[in-house]
């Protein structure tokens, strides 16, 4: 297990935000770690990717989850839905290898493909 590992938790992984073209690259890290997931691994990177990009350009979180949801509608269709906060409850039945719940930070996020 590598040391940021240990240091987060098992299965804690840590991740940059990517660099921007229309931003210059910052040198903070997010910790980010996956709580649940249905999904193949590119496709949680590729969520975890989103979602701080989402981060940097909105404040408010429902902003956030619109901007995420909106994303993967056009990358991989209709219909998926996105939660995202600090405390919240759910209880959601999703398509196969479309799911994902994991903390960017002190925020949840959960993703799913539903419809």
């Amino acid at each position: 297990m590598s040391e940021d590992a240990k240091r987060f938790g098992g299965g804690a992984l840590v991740a940059k935000p990517f660099a921007d073209d229309r931003k210059p690259a910052t040198s903070a890290v997010r910790k980010f770690i996956i709580k649940s997931a249905d999904m193949g691994e590119d496709m949680q990177k590729e969520t975890v990717d989103i979602a701080i990009a989402a981060f940097e350009k909105h404040n408010v979180e429902k902003d956030v989850a619109e901007y995420m949801k909106k994303e993967f509608d056009k990358k991989h269709g209709p219909t998926w839905h996105c939660i995202v906060g600090k405390n919240f409850g759910s209880y959601v039945t999703h398509e196969t290898n479309h799911f994902v719940y994991f903390y960017l930070d002190s925020k949840a996020v959960l993703l799913f493909k539903s419809g």
